[in-house]
């Protein structure tokens, strides 16, 4: 929704409880002092600021005296964007670099290892040496900001701090800035974003996930808040009513041709293999990008339509050169302007 005609129709807008809230979810948090369960409990909420699709927040953690395991928590699934729980895995991986940054800040080195049999993430945790780094606290400002930027070129220097944090060596970054290659990917992101809108089972899934004002986003602790993409708060029941109204492909691909062309560049991620352990590792990735890129003032936000259709994927890759290497994420950055953040659910509701 982003009609300026239903902004005076809030509710809860800037409300005491959502800005109490937003004060509670993104600090950083004592680093002395903690220990036992309090502390574990302490690594959890920074893992659970960590991204994921539809901010459905699709983990469950598990403590043990010398070890976390984030397992993925199915219930919280989308079965239209990410059939075969891609995102969901990514989203895991994500939650975990942030854990392991939160430890070593903590004085605790964290060696994670994916479970097979369990499709979780168990991070091993040992003593080490305080280390606060810049990463760390970069997490309580990380986010996806679903706005135009300012389409100025990043400085060289920064985009080496951003390919270094943002690929390892199972997973291959590509950084494209040149305009011919954005608008390749501009092109299959309408392509892509087309199918998606005309999907109804993807528009009612998305439309499940949206928190229409603060006082919803409150309530659930998870979803979409309208703000956080720049579309105005009403009440749920407005909200629902013109959704239909408002959301239609017309008006969502003129707002990617607009992010798109307002940004520095596109960043892709690409696993070396299709699976759960693989996707992992991009999601650690994805997060070391994104919390490097926001050390550095830039801004991050996905615009994954060519890699969510699956008849799109392949056709992307090849056009950038994967060959048969599976695109995972597209991510647009460039600098911009700070969004109201998206919420979380507090920590006991997350442990297994």
């Amino acid at each position: 929704m982003t009609s300026s005609a239903l902004a005076g129709c809030t509710s809860g807008a800037g409300s005491t409880s959502y800005q109490s809230a937003v004060q509670e979810t993104w600090r950083l948090g004592p680093l002395q002092g903690l220990d036992g369960t309090a502390l574990a409990t302490e690594l959890v909420r920074y893992a659970t600021l960590a991204p994921s699709s539809h901010n459905t927040q699709c983990w469950k953690f598990a403590l043990a005296t010398d070890a976390i395991t984030i397992h993925p928590d199915f219930s919280r699934r989308c079965p239209a964007v990410d059939p075969d729980d891609h995102h969901l895995f990514v989203s895991l991986g994500c939650a975990t670099e942030n854990l392991i940054q939160a430890a070593r800040a903590h004085g605790l080195r964290g060696e994670a290892a994916f479970d097979e049999a369990r499709h979780g993430v168990r991070i091993t945790l040992s003593p080490a040496a305080n280390e606060v780094t810049e990463l760390f606290n970069a997490i309580p400002s990380r986010q996806c900001t679903r706005a135009e930027y300012d389409g100025k070129p990043i400085a060289s220097d920064e985009m080496k701090r951003l390919e270094s944090a943002g690929t390892s060596e199972r997973v291959r970054m590509l950084l494209l800035t040149d305009r011919p290659a954005l608008e390749n990917v501009l092109d299959f992101a309408v392509q892509g974003n087309t199918a998606q809108m005309n999907d109804t089972a993807f528009v009612a899934e998305l439309k499940h996930w949206i928190r229409f004002n603060g006082d919803d986003a409150v309530r659930s602790g998870d979803g979409l808040f309208s703000k956080s993409s720049g579309n105005p708060e009403v009440p749920a029941w407005l909200g629902g009513l013109m959704f239909g109204f408002f959301f239609t492909p017309q008006a969502e691909n003129e707002k990617y041709i607009k992010h798109l062309r307002s940004s520095a560049g596109v960043a892709v991620f690409a696993g070396a293999q299709e699976n759960p352990a693989h996707w992992v590792e991009v999601g650690r990735c994805y997060e070391r990008f994104a919390l490097q890129a926001t050390v550095l003032g830039i801004r991050t936000a996905h615009v994954n339509m060519p890699v969510e259709v699956a008849s799109l994927r392949p056709k992307f890759g090849e056009s950038l050169g994967l060959g048969r290497v599976r695109p995972d994420l597209v991510v647009r950055f460039g600098r911009g302007p700070t969004l109201p953040p998206s919420l979380r659910r507090p920590v006991p509701a997350v442990l297994a």
